[in-house]
């Protein structure tokens, strides 16, 4: 039996498993004075030399490229969004701040800089023109079509993405093959595809929380690891006060992830709805080592040891989020930049700017409070999983496919078997997560309940604007929803995951054929999906009635 194999039929315990599977034959039985369950439970699967694991992220990140870049010129001009987001990134490129270069003035945004600092990396690699503002740049690297400069930047965060669900997933399941298909479930999904060949900011937001969440996850995995170490060196977690905890060393993953959640924040104010979760993971993960390693007061040395490190995530954020405001702060042409001397007030170094910023966040943050212009598109959140209203980035009739009448679209559309999956994955893994007590099953749910419920709050409370791109930072945690639920029926659990006997072993491999029968039909059938919508998720030209044979939903969807 594999490793890879034993990790994914029995879930790692968490702290309150009830029985211990077979440990598997790749880690050491026992050393020093440390149990074997104790030893199971602390460390980490790891295969970051496995040359098997990197080849097959190797070709799901490939896959994701080549339908992210090709042809990431098409359509022509600024679709949907791009027209407010290509124009503030070639801005801040040019003079620090947002620009209106049709009206020679700073431009009022209600979203933080930074996502649109990373489009404007592509528009200084490949050129920039708007015909609006009559501006024409020449890009640094070459002068490429001006969609691919201000398009470049979303396509490698969708590339990036893909990568690091790959890795994630294979370090929570412990599965080469679970890292890929969440991989690939990920890179061929619609919604996914158009965000990554968009200059919006929706992609950078899901791309910095999936990697904030990602580096939790590594930070778990070394914090353990470091107990693990101690404990073989004879530390004895059951003694009182210092002498029973680990000895001093600066959480570096969670550090970073700190930092990349700054950077979400900095995309889009959105992101903040994620802060009480990767709190709640940071407690409950150290929690839960403690209890594994029989601490006497798991609670009490939780808050002592990490309250200060929970502190440190969230100044460490809001730094990162502050250096966002960079260029408004240091130059002079930014929106409200200058209000309080523009008021007739006194206006002090530093103060007088944090003061000016201040003042412009609570009037962005009162546009947002009172979003509630009608839109064609906009959708509540009790659709979105159902793809009950997606959104049309681009429509035009023209161009030739051999027949009378032609379409091409962008529709922000997931990839239907897979989207429609997931009520059901969700609801299969709060099941799932009770019977195995699976630290993962509730890591997963937690980030899609914050990246979700929010937003029915808003709906409920104030009927604020919304649209199905929302949906975008909680959609790689669906996607891991779903896995886990396929790796549930590859394998199965616990003590069913031992065979202890040749008749035992033969039901064993029955059963791990059948559920990887059902699991890759299911991959085929979501493949094949994205397949036949590809040509509306990338604007390709079509006969009318191909496309009106898209749209499954009728109305709902046009």
């Amino acid at each position: 039996m594999t490793l890879a194999a034993t990790s994914v039929a029995s879930p790692e315990a968490g702290p309150d498993e009830a029985e211990a599977p077979e440990l598997p034959s790749a880690i050491p039985a026992r050393t020093g004075t440390v149990s074997d369950t104790v030893r199971r439970r602390l460390l980490p699967f790891d295969a970051r030399r496995d040359p098997w694991s990197w080849a097959v992220t190797g070709f799901v990140v490939a896959v994701a490229a080549l339908v992210r870049f090709v042809g990431l010129s098409n359509p022509p001009g600024k679709i949907f969004d791009e027209t407010y987001y290509a124009k503030d990134a070639y801005g801040l490129l040019s003079k620090g701040v947002e620009w209106n270069y049709k009206d020679n003035v700073a431009s009022y945004v209600v979203h933080p800089p930074l996502g649109k600092w990373l489009i404007s990396i592509g528009e200084w690699l490949f050129g920039y023109q708007d015909a609006d503002g009559n501006v024409r740049a020449a890009g640094h690297l070459w002068t490429a079509a001006p969609e691919l400069g201000w398009r470049f930047s979303a396509a490698v965060a969708g590339t990036v993405s893909v990568l690091i669900m790959v890795r994630v997933a294979r370090r929570m399941f412990g599965s080469t093959v679970l890292g890929g298909a969440a991989g690939l479930l990920l890179a061929l999904d619609g919604f996914h595809l158009v965000l990554s060949r968009t200059a919006i900011l929706d992609i950078f937001l899901l791309l910095f929380i999936l990697a904030a969440f990602a580096a939790l996850v590594a930070d778990r995995d070394s914090r353990r690891r470091r107990w693990l170490t101690a404990m073989e060196a004879g530390l004895d977690p059951t003694r009182l006060g210092r002498a029973g905890r680990l000895p001093f060393a600066f959480p570096w993953w969670r550090f970073a992830a700190a930092i990349l959640f700054g950077c979400a924040v900095s995309v889009k104010w959105s992101a903040l709805f994620f802060l009480p979760a990767f709190l709640v993971l940071i407690l409950w993960w150290e929690y839960g080592v403690r209890r594994t390693v029989g601490a006497r007061h798991p609670i009490r040395d939780t808050i002592l040891d990490e309250l200060g490190w929970v502190g440190m995530f969230v100044v460490v954020a809001a730094a990162v989020y502050l250096a966002s405001w960079s260029g408004w702060l240091l130059t002079d042409d930014g929106f409200y930049r200058h209000w309080l001397a523009d008021s007739g007030r006194p206006e002090p170094p530093v103060i007088g700017a944090l003061h000016n910023l201040w003042h412009y966040h609570s009037e962005a943050f009162k546009f947002h409070e009172g979003l509630d212009t009608k839109h064609t598109y906009q959708s509540w959140p009790w659709q979105w999983l159902l793809l009950g209203r997606p959104v049309a980035f681009y429509w035009s009739n023209t161009g030739t496919c051999g027949a009378d009448s032609c379409a091409s679209e962008v529709l922000l559309l997931g990839t239907p078997v897979l989207w429609w999956s997931f009520l059901p994955a969700l609801a299969a893994l709060v099941w799932l997560g009770i019977a195995r007590r699976d630290w993962r099953a509730g890591a997963i749910l937690l980030m899609v309940f914050f990246g979700l419920a929010p937003w029915f709050w808003y709906a409920i409370d104030n009927g604020r604007t919304m649209f199905s791109f929302y949906t975008a930072p909680a959609l790689p945690f669906m996607v891991l929803a779903v896995v886990y639920v396929l790796g549930a029926i590859m394998y199965p659990a616990g003590k069913a995951a031992v065979a202890t006997t040749p008749e035992a072993a033969r039901k064993l491999a029955d059963r791990r054929l059948v559920g990887g029968v059902i699991a890759g039909a299911y991959l085929v059938l979501v493949v094949l999906c994205f397949a036949y919508f590809f040509k509306v998720f990338v604007g390709d030209v079509m006969p009318y009635a191909d496309w009106s044979a898209r749209m499954w939903l009728g109305s709902r969807w046009i």
